[in-house]
């Protein structure tokens, strides 16, 4: 068996097609076909489906399993080069990030400081939903995902902690909303609102919350973004409810305002979760470490510390402290 014959198969898998697979790994067809043709006898089990033609029919049940083993054996390999890299300062490499989309503010800062250690670290941020991170981190895809603790369904994988998120309802800087310092839930579901997606996770979690309260709000407009969302608070009438750490990451919009909201204090767990194995990979590896530096001398938390309330006012969007009541 050869490492390419493995590299052959899983471009097949992952492409569905002999022709793209052939492409991506820089050789003919006929030399990919006949590779994994070789690695079927050795094994000697059909890996692929047969039909008619040259398409693509699927793999067989033996072949899924294979192909779930030359992932993992494709993972070890490029791991043992990268930790060799790393024994000598020098790790290269993609750093493969799963994400939500409201640690989007965070990241820089967490890669920044991946970067200043090892130079030589290209980020690769992928912000998709708890089931694609799960595939994955199976897959050797990921190396690490970031998503909420409590809501997780990433199968078992080992997790760190790493900051509480809390909610906050953005509003437009307007009179109405002068000396509050808070804002309950049932005062929410009584504002104009612009929220996230129904399909989305982040979105279920706040009409559980609204629930709770007996309330049912309609949205006015709907996103999966929720940068845009801050757009919408910015130039029109509506609020919307936001992590309450994007008052400093990224800052608040010149003409906005963010109220903590109480009445509950509703708060969920976000954590950094990586693959389980005898093995972590060197990426993996240096990255959780970072991490655990970051969180351990609470320089995570300083960095996501929120001023409650807040506002920005002026040409130059200072940020400026709401008056206590």
């Amino acid at each position: 068996m050869f490492i390419r014959q493995f590299r052959y198969l899983v471009a097949v898998a992952e492409e569905r097609h002999f022709g793209r697979a052939a492409q991506r790994c820089n050789v003919t067809q006929p030399s990919l076909s006949s590779a994994i043709k070789q690695l079927e006898l050795e094994l000697g089990v059909p890996i692929f489906l047969r039909g008619r033609g040259q398409r693509f029919h699927g793999l067989t049940a033996e072949g899924e399993r294979v192909a779930v083993w030359s992932r993992a054996v494709l993972a070890y390999c490029d791991a043992m080069r990268k930790e060799v890299a790393m024994m000598q300062k020098n790790l290269t490499g993609h750093l493969r990030i799963g994400a939500m989309p409201s640690m989007s503010p965070v990241l820089p800062s967490l890669i920044e400081a991946m970067r200043n250690k090892y130079p030589g670290i290209h980020a690769d941020v992928q912000f998709i939903g708890n089931e694609a991170m799960k595939l994955g981190l199976d897959n050797f895809a990921l190396d690490v995902a970031i998503t909420y603790l409590n809501k997780a369904d990433l199968g078992r994988k080992n997790t760190l902690p790493i900051f509480t998120e809390r909610l906050s309802l953005l509003v437009p800087d307007v009179p109405k909303f002068q000396n509050r310092e808070t804002i309950t839930w049932k005062e929410v579901a009584e504002q104009p609102l612009a929220m996230l997606r129904p399909s989305m996770h982040e979105r279920s979690f706040l009409d559980q919350a609204f629930k709770s309260v007996g309330c049912s709000p309609v949205a006015q407009v709907e996103s999966e973004s929720i940068l845009h969302l801050m757009f919408q608070v910015q130039f029109t009438e509506l609020c919307t409810i936001i992590p309450s750490h994007f008052v400093h990451l990224p800052g608040l919009h010149r003409g906005t305002r963010a109220l903590p909201i109480v009445d509950p204090i509703i708060s969920q767990a976000v954590g950094l979760f990586w693959a389980e194995g005898e093995i972590v990979l060197p990426m993996t590896s240096a990255f959780v470490s970072i991490m655990r530096k970051l969180c351990e001398s609470g320089e995570l938390s300083k960095r996501l510390e929120v001023d409650s309330p807040a506002a920005y006012d002026g040409p130059a969007g200072k940020r400026k402290r709401a008056e206590r009541v």
